[in-house]
């Protein structure tokens, strides 16, 4: 594997030709808050924000950035906890379904007399065979390495979204139950997996008054109609894959990447747009992970998002800025974003 493909880097919006521009920093402040919204309001993207899974032309650039992390280790970036096989089938049923309705023209599906799936994706030319359980049989088409794990692995690899799931017993209690994070921000599946909401976002800083509600946050997620929620940070390069450990061979500081120079000024928008699709009946919701970049070079020509971004920047916390890697460059970023 050449190191050079790990670093390999994705479009940016502006740079784009149909991707889904979000924007959201217009309250000029840096908060974190739950955020969520009904999902399918319309945020300026037309039919496009009413979709679980955004396809857009940067498709085979983050097709290759999950094909290059699950080469490099796949338990890196795959992992399950208490996953049944109820809960994985409805996953599987409910992200078939959508693919589905949503880009007709890529993805099909038919039965077969024996109750058996099989899933198309013109995009990949892969075929999925799943049992009537929506366990994955076969897979035709594909010569990925390592051989798909399970379905989930497998439909995770037809989108440019990373996957989480999230599952709650009968006494109360919620667990990561299933996360595929090929795109990861500086978090890691396998430190992550099986901990609770509470647990799960301990570490990001201004968190403690939401992870009081932590339960309450969870249970929403699992009964509530379906959401959707916006998070952003900084950086200095449009490279998906920001696992907190470097791949071999690779060291912290270069695989990091967080270090911005005046005179050489990189710097872009890393925002998420995460849905959350609860599926009551059987205790558990999927949590959708949309990654964009957006080029603050181009940001800042605007007047309004320019000031927007730049207050944000500015009424970030110590801790915020410690968390996100900020707090040494910015002084130069705010110096950067007054030079117009």
């Amino acid at each position: 594997m050449s190191l050079d493909n790990l670093f390999q880097e994705v479009r940016t919006v502006e740079a784009s030709n149909n991707a889904a521009c979000y924007f959201p920093l217009m309250s000029g402040r840096y908060e974190v808050k739950p955020g969520m919204m009904p999902f399918g309001c319309c945020l300026g993207n037309t039919q496009v924000d009413g979709q679980v899974f955004q396809i857009d032309d940067n498709f085979s650039q983050y097709r290759q950035a999950k094909l290059l992390a699950r080469q490099e280790r796949l338990s890196k970036y795959y992992q399950t906890c208490n996953y049944s096989q109820a809960v994985a089938s409805a996953m599987a049923r409910l992200i078939i379904n959508r693919l589905t309705q949503e880009h007709p023209k890529h993805f099909y599906y038919q039965k077969s007399i024996y109750n058996t799936l099989k899933f198309h994706s013109q995009l990949t030319k892969e075929t999925l065979y799943l049992d009537a359980q929506f366990q994955l049989q076969q897979v035709e088409g594909s010569q990925v390495v390592p051989a798909y794990a399970s379905t989930l692995d497998a439909l995770a690899a037809q989108v440019q979204e990373d996957l989480t799931i999230i599952c709650r017993s009968a006494d109360g209690r919620n667990w990561l139950s299933g996360v595929h994070l090929c795109y990861p921000n500086h978090w890691s599946a396998e430190e992550k997996i099986g901990q609770d909401f509470a647990t799960i976002h301990a570490p990001v800083a201004g968190m403690e008054k939401i992870n009081r509600r932590g339960l309450a946050i969870a249970n929403t997620m699992i009964t509530h109609k379906p959401m959707v929620r916006f998070a952003w940070g900084l950086s200095n390069d449009t490279r998906l894959n920001h696992h907190p450990e470097p791949p071999p061979g690779v060291s912290v500081s270069q695989w990091r990447g967080r270090n911005f120079d005046l005179q050489h000024p990189r710097l872009y928008l890393r925002i998420e747009r995460q849905v959350i699709w609860g599926i009551p009946e059987y205790e558990a919701a999927l949590f959708t992970i949309r990654t964009y970049f957006r080029d603050c070079g181009v940001v800042k020509k605007d007047s309004l998002l320019r000031s927007k971004l730049y207050t944000a920047i500015e009424s970030m916390s110590l801790e915020s800025l410690v968390y996100k890697g900020l707090a040494e460059s910015k002084a130069s970023i705010l110096k950067w974003l007054n030079e117009v």
